[in-house]
């Protein structure tokens, strides 16, 4: 589409519905999710109208179809856009917003409304959106005049892609979607991103200098390829340790030898341990929040173990935990910059490498009971993927396994819901066939969040894209059966499940179906998927007794199983500084399911 540009230029008339379309191409938005509903069929119709430009993606659920936009969002730093009907769509949609927000991805959110004129009449499915998403966007906003749409549409690119990327939410007013009006669409604004002081780089050079058991955290969204590679320059010419934030693995080569393993819900227990003793912490990108500080734990509030924090939100520094020295800056940018400083002197070569001796240790797999040893069967599976493969992940207790025993190559991307939200695995691995249709795309689900949105795969099919889901059945909500044998051992309530044929479900749809209940199983039902190139499920039928990597019911219930780490106060700080460390949550407790 070609912006009108000249001064003066007649321009045609158009309706709100196409404005709507022809502003989001104007975006560079390139990939639509919607479940259609009668109250925004004119923006269905502008479309339509661009569907060689813009791909619109039909789904089965508003959740699906928001999960979709948000995965693809992730994978390429620039928002897609879901559209949903007013009222129960809105509400079916949100949990994805709530996704968007913790996890820092940029996301355009469109959501029918009824007409203006009806306002505050509890009119048919008539809810306020800016009441509703305030807390879980950026930016809440209704377009009630279409000469308005470019203006908006453009506002809401740049709200969800500055800073601390996020949601945006936009309700549009039935009526104003049929209005027909003469406007000339806007264009992106090339905008200059915040740039690292080199008087912060250089203090940040001094502090490395001195310190002699370092460690970086990377976090964030939207990191460029560009910036991954800088940033690996940067933390292997100077022998740096690194740990990813919780589902953060796709930002590093978990092969390289300075990769030491994530700190998130279920890190390893003998890594938390070391990261106190660290004497300088590198937070890039990552916001130090509740999964990656073991529950406020690890950190004292005071800044005890300095620490830099480097991110692109400046409301972000400080919020916790109060750092030695903050650099503001887009994380591409601050990448590029540590990548152009002269490597130092690193003296901690023996801390980084008894800190990869844990991971290596930590990968090891156990002997566990039963046919089918699912730690092998993942260090199989990391053999077997693409070099460029898309994993994404579910949230329960499954969902420690792959981190645990699987390192993620440089090409490859893992992602998932930091807030821990079911049924976001199977829509994201068909979100991100949508945007890359040539990379393989693995789901990791559990048995429950599959029958929250597994019917996406019927989306799937309609639009010739094949994902792999491999779902982990223990017949439970694996998460909370864990916590209620630790608080109530025995007393098993709410949390049996009674599945479908796993097998037989997929093919319903014309799929391919894989049922693996022994380790040799695996690799060749995993093979015989891939040539299928149809959609596929392999159910791989997990021992129920084994509930975490580290422990069995029957461990939990006599309490022998290993405890979570205690809340252990830091370093003792100076009398003027001390305060007891915070938090409420034991350091190594997994996420919740919801």
């Amino acid at each position: 589409m070609e912006l009108v540009t000249a001064h003066g230029a007649r321009l045609a008339p158009r309706t709100g519905g196409h404005v709507l379309a022809d502003a989001l191409v104007a975006q560079g938005i390139t990939h639509a999710f919607a479940v259609p509903g009668e109250s925004y069929l004119d923006v269905l119709d502008g479309l339509y109208a661009v569907r060689q430009k813009l791909h619109l993606t039909t789904c089965r659920f508003e959740a699906g179809a928001v999960h979709m936009a948000e995965a693809c969002g992730k994978l390429t730093a620039r928002p897609a856009a879901a559209f949903v009907t007013r009222g129960p769509g809105a509400c079916h949609g949100a949990i994805g917003v709530h996704v968007a927000f913790q996890d820092s991805t940029p996301l355009l959110l469109f959501v029918g409304q009824i007409p203006f004129a009806e306002t505050d009449r509890e009119s048919f499915q008539e809810v306020d959106y800016r009441r509703m998403f305030q807390p879980l966007a950026k930016w809440v906003t209704q377009i009630d005049d279409a000469a308005r749409i470019p203006e908006l549409v453009a506002h809401a690119v740049d709200v969800a892609t500055s800073g601390r990327p996020g949601p945006v939410v936009i309700a549009l007013s039935e009526e104003m979607q049929k209005h027909s009006v003469a406007v000339p669409d806007i264009g992106r604004a090339p905008v200059s991103r915040p740039y690292p002081d080199p008087a912060a780089l250089a203090r940040m050079t001094a502090m490395l200098a001195r310190a002699h058991k370092p460690l970086a955290i990377l976090g964030g969204s939207c990191w460029s390829e560009q910036a991954r590679a800088d940033i690996r320059a940067f933390l292997t010419a100077n022998d740096l340790p690194v740990a990813v934030a919780f589902r953060r693995q796709g930002l590093y080569d978990g092969t390289l030898d300075n990769y030491v393993g994530d700190l998130g819900v279920a890190a390893d227990p003998a890594l938390v341990m070391r990261v106190r003793e660290a004497d300088l912490i590198l937070a890039i990108g990552t916001r130090l929040g509740e999964p990656v500080s073991q529950g406020y734990t690890l950190f004292e509030p005071a800044g005890q173990t300095p620490i830099v924090h480097i991110h692109p939100d400046a409301g972000e520094i400080g919020r916790v935990y109060r750092p030695a020295l903050g650099i503001v800056a887009d994380l591409d940018v601050f990448a590029a910059a540590a990548a152009a400083l002269p490597p130092g002197r690193p003296t901690w070569g023996a801390w980084t490498r008894a800190l990869r001796a844990l991971r290596m240790a930590g990968r090891e797999v156990p002997d566990y009971e039963g046919p089918l040893n699912l730690g092998q069967v993942l260090r199989e599976l990391e053999g077997l993927l693409d070099a460029d493969a898309v994993m994404t992940c579910d949230a329960g207790n499954f969902a420690t396994w792959p981190p645990r025993f699987m390192n993620f190559s440089d090409g490859q991307r893992f992602i998932g819901p930091t807030n821990g939200a079911m049924g976001y695995a199977v829509p994201a691995a068909i979100g991100a066939k949508a945007a890359f249709p040539h990379r393989q795309s693995v789901a990791f689900v559990g048995d429950g969040g599959f029958l929250m949105t597994g019917q996406e795969l019927a989306t799937a099919f309609h639009h010739g894209v094949a994902p792999i889901v491999l779902v982990f059945n223990n017949q439970m909500y694996g998460t909370i059966r864990m916590y209620q044998e630790r608080a109530y051992p025995g007393r098993v309530s709410g949390t049996a499940l009674t599945n479908p044929d796993f097998v037989k479900y997929i093919e319903a749809f014309g799929g391919h179906g894989e049922l693996v209940a022994a380790t040799a199983e695996f690799a060749p039902a995993f093979r015989r998927a891939v040539d299928s190139g149809r959609p596929a499920v392999i159910e791989l039928r997990m021992n129920p007794e084994q509930i975490t990597t580290r422990a069995t019911i029957a461990q939990l219930r006599a309490g022998s199983a290993p405890k979570p780490l205690p809340k252990t106060k830091p370093k003792r700080a100076p009398a003027a500084t001390k305060r007891a460390a915070g938090g409420a949550r034991a350091p190594n407790k997994p996420a919740p399911k919801r």
